[in-house]
């Protein structure tokens, strides 16, 4: 029996696969006030250690300003204030990590960042119901690792869309 030879076509679009493959079920996991969070890596640009952040007027509480990153001006996001949590004073271990959001780019400050888990599909959980609908819409499930579980948050909702036109009429 002949085996059938693949087109190029083909052969490319398992490539590509494969490296879609390769992000799926990895999180990357960071510490915030106690608890610890994941996010897809498929989003996640770079982790950077905290620096000067810029200040710009007529921003929501939650954006800090902007930072020069290599040239780039992108907004910076403080997760703690986003989810109405305790202020922290930024310390050797806050992060920025930046993330592509609904293709902008913005760093959101982190308390610490833990690793990069594996939590394979079977393992989230889809979040608690909750009688507000906009404090779960930052979340898109729970998973489990070990005897952990990490809240995954959907990164294309941290921010709405007009917030979002905000930033981007604002670093333009």
């Amino acid at each position: 029996m002949v085996a059938e030879e693949k087109t190029r076509d083909e052969i490319d679009d398992d490539i590509y696969d494969e490296e879609e493959d390769t992000q799926k079920d990895k999180y990357l996991t960071f510490h915030l006030a106690g608890e610890d969070y994941g996010i897809e890596i498929r989003h996640v640009t770079e982790i950077i250690g905290i620096q000067r952040i810029t200040e710009v007027p007529d921003m929501p509480e939650f954006v800090k300003g902007v930072i020069n990153l290599r040239g780039k001006v992108i907004p910076v996001m403080d997760v703690r204030i986003r989810f109405k949590l305790p202020f922290r004073e930024y310390d050797e271990r806050t992060c920025i990590v930046v993330v592509d959001i609904n293709n902008t780019t913005i760093g959101l400050v982190v308390d610490q960042v833990r690793e990069v888990a594996d939590i394979p599909e079977d393992q989230v959980e889809a979040p608690p119901k909750s009688g507000k609908k906009t404090s779960s819409r930052f979340i898109q499930g729970l998973g489990k690792k070990d005897d952990e579980v990490k809240i995954i948050l959907n990164v294309d909702q941290l921010l709405y869309d007009e917030e979002l036109e905000k930033i981007g009429a604002a670093i333009k």
